[in-house]
């Protein structure tokens, strides 16, 4: 039985490979690739010569098994995607589970992600964070997504393509209001920049300096609400909870069923709290 290697690669400094990512690839019987010819400039630059073969999402349903019948037939196979660590964001997740499914060994090779690096550099908190890859592409969808995060307390991060970048800004401003974020593009290139502000602010940055590259977008949490352990569920700080969730963009019928799950209760029993601090 052979193997499967999960092989991490540079996202663009090609002195980020690791010295056990260059055996692997220099060992392995075949080395499945997103694209090929991305993925042979690596190969070449290190003078790798251990063939290729495509795996993307466009063939994963027929290259999969190939692949699997291989490593079954005791090859062993380092798996690549274009940069990064193969599987995130990325058709090689079907295959890890296909090959976990069907006994072969699955091994990672650590290697950069993009998503992390740039959340070590946006100033913002890494104690707790959720990595969301891309947003939907339409507006109706991405808009539905945000509302949805928008009460998340911890740190955020997305990946945005250049062409849609501003328009996501401004659905960000509109769900979320100034809340600090930053935008990082081209992490380990030539031209890698990170900008930090709000979202207005970024939105005037990059209609100035064109987007180029792809984007790793991170975004503050938010205000996370008192533990039922710190705070009595009394109207009082019911009615506190629901109002520092307003703050951060949210609807009322959406704060209270927030408070709710926070405190244990049912809406309908955070709704009375309000209805009866107002009466008093």
């Amino acid at each position: 039985m052979g193997t499967l290697y999960i092989v991490g690669t540079p996202i663009g400094n090609l002195e980020d490979i690791t010295q056990r990512a260059l055996r692997i690839l220099r060992e392995a019987s075949v080395i499945a690739a997103e694209d090929t010819r991305q993925s042979r400039k690596l190969l070449s630059h290190f003078d790798i010569h251990t063939p290729l073969v495509s795996y993307h999402e466009h063939n994963q349903r027929t290259a999969g098994p190939v692949l699997i019948e291989r490593m079954q037939a005791g090859e062993d196979i380092a798996l690549v995607t274009d940069a990064g660590m193969p599987a995130i964001s990325d058709p090689g997740e079907d295959l890890v589970r296909l090959a976990i499914a069907s006994g072969v060994n699955v091994v990672p090779i650590p290697g950069p992600t993009a998503f992390t690096t740039g959340l070590v550099v946006s100033g913002l908190s890494t104690v707790r964070f959720v990595f969301e890859g891309f947003l939907p592409p339409r507006k109706k969808e991405r808009r539905a997504a945000l509302e949805r995060l928008k009460a998340e307390p911890r740190t955020w991060i997305i990946y945005e393509a250049p062409h849609r970048l501003l328009e996501t800004l401004g659905d960000l401003q509109a769900a979320l209001g100034e809340r600090p974020m930053a935008a990082a593009r081209e992490l380990t290139k030539l031209y890698e920049e990170v900008v930090r502000g709000t979202p207005s602010e970024l939105i005037a940055h990059f209609e100035t300096h064109a987007p180029r590259g792809e984007f790793v977008l991170v975004v503050d949490g938010a205000a996370p609400l008192p533990e039922p352990a710190e705070a009595a569920a009394t109207p009082e700080s019911l009615a506190a909870a629901v109002a520092s969730l307003e703050e951060t963009g949210l609807d009322r019928k959406a704060a209270m069923k927030e408070v709710a799950v926070r405190f244990g209760l049912s809406r309908r029993d955070v709704y009375q709290a309000l209805l009866d601090l107002k009466e008093q």
